[in-house]
């Protein structure tokens, strides 16, 4: 059970330092997605977004956990703020609660070297700035080399293959999707941090529709609502 949540928990909360495409969200203002493990509600993850002039500050709040016989085995609870300025990230910070363990992760652009410092459970030290922190509610995360896990900073090498075209139904609304997998480019890593996840991306819109992988249960993200 631990090492399925581990792989979650990377899984979770993952932005792209330089891209273009983050202009398609201009009139975005909140997302918010249901969490199920084989097929059981868990819990939720939102996104509140808003601006402040030339800056788009992108807010998270997770939380889900895992009960039996009405007692809770495993819970996670994690805060994150992305703030991006001129469709730059140029700071990221994270706190997670993992079942009492406590995690960090904080994120600055070097504009002189221009590269990403980070400053995490896992990882200290640079990152390329075309790493992208893998939140996923931005569908650029397609074109990125590495995605950071922003709950502990490390960096995770991806490959990233379009699977199909396809129409999907998801809480009674159905959507023109591009259907991704992502997965880890070093196949030597152990099972437990491995990246093996289908992500769901609207055509046109690039709104984040659906997540899933398996890893002992059944995971997946639905949309619940969006304004």
């Amino acid at each position: 059970m631990k090492k399925t949540i581990l792989f979650f928990v990377y899984f979770l909360l993952f932005n792209n330092i330089a891209f273009s495409g983050i202009d398609k969200y201009k009139n975005l203002n909140y997302l918010e997605y249901e969490l199920f493990r084989n097929d059981n509600l868990i819990g939720y993850h939102k996104y509140f977004f808003s601006r402040e002039g030339s800056k788009l500050i992108v807010k998270s709040d997770v939380f889900f956990n895992i009960s039996k016989l009405g007692i809770v085995l495993y819970e996670y609870k994690a805060k994150s703020e992305e703030v991006y300025q001129n469709n730059k990230l140029v700071k990221f910070s994270s706190k997670t609660n993992q079942n009492k363990k406590e995690k960090y992760v904080n994120i600055s652009h070097n504009s002189n070297k221009k590269n990403l410092l980070i400053d995490g459970s896992s990882y200290k030290g640079p990152a390329a700035q075309n790493f992208i922190i893998g939140t996923w509610w931005n569908e650029e995360i397609i074109n990125a080399p590495a995605q950071i896990s922003a709950v502990s900073g490390r960096i995770i090498e991806q490959n990233v293959t379009l699977v199909k075209k396809e129409k999907i139904k998801v809480n009674n609304k159905e959507y023109n999707t591009s259907h991704y997998n992502f997965a880890s480019s070093n196949k030597t890593l152990p099972d437990k941090k491995k990246l093996n996840t289908d992500i769901w991306y609207e055509e046109n819109s690039g709104i984040w529709i659906k997540a899933a992988f398996d890893k002992k249960g059944y995971w997946e993200y639905r949309l619940a609502d969006i304004k």
